[in-house]
């Protein structure tokens, strides 16, 4: 396998791996989006509608229309319309970046190429993270009291959960150049990041993905248990030595053990808030159980269900008076804003997935096996998350949706037994 980034340069993937590159850089991942629209065009005019009909394409619309339709059905009794619409016509700019993702990402090469070059973009974050680690400074600045912030700036926390979530690319990239040495290495370089970024969904999305690459490596449940002992016990003295040397992590594990005291009270501090927000979002719910307030309507409807003394309301808000800005969980994000339909169409696309994902045969899910673990990671329910609904982190959900899609029937087995 031969990779450089001079040849990525003149690949068509460029404008896939320019979203994940520019995702630090806030809105200026869109360009990537833009450039695939305008490939998809000059490609279309030469004649590829005839893929709209390939499992992949299908795929992608099918998932597609389930996440949007949901948002679009909202639209229609948005406590804010104007966003709700806004919305869901931003939402149709994902269609040709997971339709390009769809017509380049063919043949095994290509998909292990594009992997690779994530995995570069990946490293590049880490070794920045690294370097304000030891120094307090990265490439964009100082780092903040209570996390490290890397690449994405000190006003912009989104560090830790992006490397766990597009984790699995770079782990399976040193997997597949340096073997189980590298696969160890790689591990351990990403843990030091995704731990003192002081996001605890980060912690968890990245355990998970810990887990997963654990089990394809262990081959046995006797062998599995081995290693997840010999990992806990890489974690604690990792732990440790960031407890005493990092007053950023010991700050952050201080408030998470509160959490063990039991009370409400000590639950909601030690989770920022979640409880207020969840509390005031059932009664969301209640109040519009079917379709709820609107896509990206929590933040205008959470004024008018939270108490008065709502923490959010009088303290730390997203803007002068207006609360939190979302759900901070996915499930819950969808019912409030969506409602019980927006949440069957959730489920359906699960379904969907799932069903193909089974059917896919080996060759497909060992090919798709890294994204297929970032979307396990990014959606995983038992954990708090970022807005799938967002500009950036519905894009980011996009990309990896349309990566998936792609790879899963990317390469057939005439093409994988020739190779």
């Amino acid at each position: 396998m031969h990779f450089s980034l001079k040849s990525l340069l003149r690949s068509p993937l460029l404008p896939l791996w320019l979203v994940a590159a520019l995702l630090p850089f806030g809105r200026s991942a869109e360009l990537g989006t833009l450039l695939c629209l305008i490939s998809l065009a000059i490609a279309w005019r030469r004649g590829i509608a005839a893929e709209l009909k390939q499992p992949s394409a299908r795929l992608l619309l099918a998932l597609l229309a389930c996440y949007i339709g949901a948002a679009l059905l909202s639209s229609f009794v948005a406590v804010a319309p104007g966003k709700s619409w806004g919305t869901v016509l931003a939402l149709l700019r994902y269609l040709p970046l997971g339709l390009y993702a769809c017509h380049v990402l063919r043949g095994e090469q290509r998909v292990h190429g594009f992997y690779f070059a994530v995995a570069v973009v990946i490293a590049f974050w880490v070794l920045d993270a690294w370097m304000q680690m030891l120094t307090g400074w990265s490439l964009r600045g100082h780092a903040e009291p209570e996390r490290i912030s890397g690449i994405f700036g000190a006003d912009d926390p989104k560090l830790g959960p992006t490397l766990a979530v597009l984790s699995p690319f770079a782990l399976w990239s040193a997997r597949k150049r340096w073997g189980l040495r590298g696969l160890i290495v790689g591990f351990v370089l990403l843990l030091g990041p995704v731990m003192l970024s002081g996001s605890r969904s980060a912690w968890i999305a990245f355990g998970l993905v810990t887990l997963v690459f654990l089990w394809r490596e262990a081959g046995s449940f006797a062998r599995f248990a081995a290693v997840c002992a010999a990992a806990a016990v890489v974690l604690a003295i990792a732990g440790g030595i960031a407890w005493k040397t990092s007053t950023r992590f010991e700050t952050r594990m201080q408030r998470t053990l509160m959490v063990l005291s039991g009370s409400e009270q000590s639950i909601n501090e030690a989770t920022t808030g979640r409880i207020d927000i969840w509390h005031t979002g059932l009664r969301m719910i209640e109040a519009h159980p079917f379709l709820g307030v609107g896509v990206r309507g929590f933040r205008y409807a959470y004024p008018h269900y939270a108490p008065a003394n709502d923490h959010f309301m009088v303290a730390e808000n997203c803007g002068d008076g207006m609360g939190a800005c979302h759900a901070h969980q996915l499930m819950m994000e969808v019912l409030t804003e969506t409602g019980v339909v927006g949440a069957l169409l959730w489920l359906i696309g699960v379904a969907i997935a799932f069903r193909t994902w089974r059917h896919a045969g080996d060759i497909g899910r060992a090919v798709a096996f890294p994204v297929t673990v970032s979307l396990a990671a990014m959606l995983f329910p038992f954990n708090s998350h970022l807005a799938f609904y967002s500009a950036w982190w519905g894009l980011l959900f996009a990309w990896l949706l349309g990566l998936w899609c792609a790879v899963l029937f990317a390469v057939t087995r005439v093409e994988h037994d020739g190779a």
